[in-house]
């Protein structure tokens, strides 16, 4: 298949790694782990107003009205900031379930407050224990049975969970439903929905080891050990070779998998495990080698690469773990 995206997509790309640069850097995010809720609504008033909040809100609610493949871009760079805003469950899998699950008046009341800043979604499907970003999140999309509801912020309590990821605030939720919070679409929409989330975290996890590989490329050219640049010596590149291979190869699936959900291919449930699987494996490998080649270093709190750390061993259980996505394959294939 000859797939490469397009220059405005691209150019999407481009326009949110210089945003995220300028307005998401390392010390954004050291601040939101010491902030009281993790999250800033200055800067998702920003993401809004770019569009970024709204991509996938349908024009005729305020939105951009893009889909799956533009999104992917988005969420690597999102990733490889380590952003804390909840783009992955607000805009990736919130707002596409309210466009195929909502009721009518769900989409109307809460599309339009998506894109413009003013509601935070986040979701619950399939058992998953916790809930992100709970605490702050005007709108909860909860699976139970074969039932999704559409739960306001005064229907549910949330309780903080521990994280290993400062800036990834978990909870366990307890929520009142009833009829006025059903939505239309049920299991069969929860899980499209679980498959864009286990897609939409391959993309972020494939940012975060990019950008950890990107750093660590740049301190063996600094980092000097007998009279040399420690990049200069082999077992360090290859090392680094290794790992770039498998983020390259991790990337490819992500597309694919976008690209299905984006058509509704027969295969897409598929392609976001095979997605979610490979982004976990490259992470892993991303985050054990770049960590071994800064050496202890790396894991302080004076060093920036543990925000990436502990942000992809927090993603790596999100929406399926690689062991829960492989068993989903194996029951697909030999069903």
């Amino acid at each position: 298949m000859d797939f490469d995206f397009t220059e405005e997509q691209y150019a999407l790309r481009d326009a949110a790694r210089d945003f995220f640069a300028g307005e998401s850097p390392a010390s954004h995010v050291r601040a939101m782990w010491a902030s009281e809720t993790g999250r800033s609504p200055e800067l998702w008033g920003k993401m809004a107003d770019t569009g970024f909040v709204g991509l996938t809100v349908p024009e005729e609610h305020g939105g951009l009205g893009l889909g799956a493949v533009d999104l992917v871009l988005l969420l690597e760079e999102a990733g490889a900031a380590a952003l804390p805003e909840p783009l992955l469950e607000t805009t990736a899998i919130g707002v596409p379930l309210l466009v195929e699950a909502g009721t009518e008046a769900q989409q109307k009341d809460w599309l339009p407050r998506i894109a413009a800043g003013d509601a935070v979604v986040t979701v619950q499907l399939m058992d998953a224990p916790y809930v992100a970003d709970a605490h702050i999140a005007d709108l909860l999309l909860l699976h139970r049975g074969d039932a999704l509801h559409a739960v306001p912020r005064d229907r549910f309590a949330a309780t903080a969970q521990p994280s290993q990821d400062g800036a990834r605030r978990l909870f366990t939720v307890e929520a009142e439903t009833g009829d006025d919070t059903r939505m239309a679409g049920g299991a069969a929409e929860a899980a499209a929905a679980w498959d864009r989330g286990a897609a939409g975290t391959a993309a972020l996890l494939n940012g975060l080891s990019q950008r950890m590989l990107d750093v660590t490329v740049a301190y063996t050219k600094d980092r000097q050990q007998f009279g040399r640049p420690v990049g200069s010596f082999q077992a360090v590149k290859h090392k680094l070779a290794e790992t770039l291979l498998v983020v390259e190869t991790s990337k490819a699936a992500a597309w694919y998998a976008a690209l299905a959900l984006a058509e509704g291919r027969a295969d897409r449930s598929e392609a976001a495990s095979i997605a979610k699987v490979a982004a976990t494996e490259a992470e892993i490998v991303a985050n054990r080698e770049t960590l071994q080649v800064h050496g202890g270093i790396g894991f302080t709190w004076e060093h920036d690469l543990h925000l990436w750390l502990k942000r992809g061993k927090a993603l790596e259980s999100s929406y399926g773990t690689a062991t829960q996505h492989r068993a989903l394959l194996a029951d697909r294939l030999f069903s």
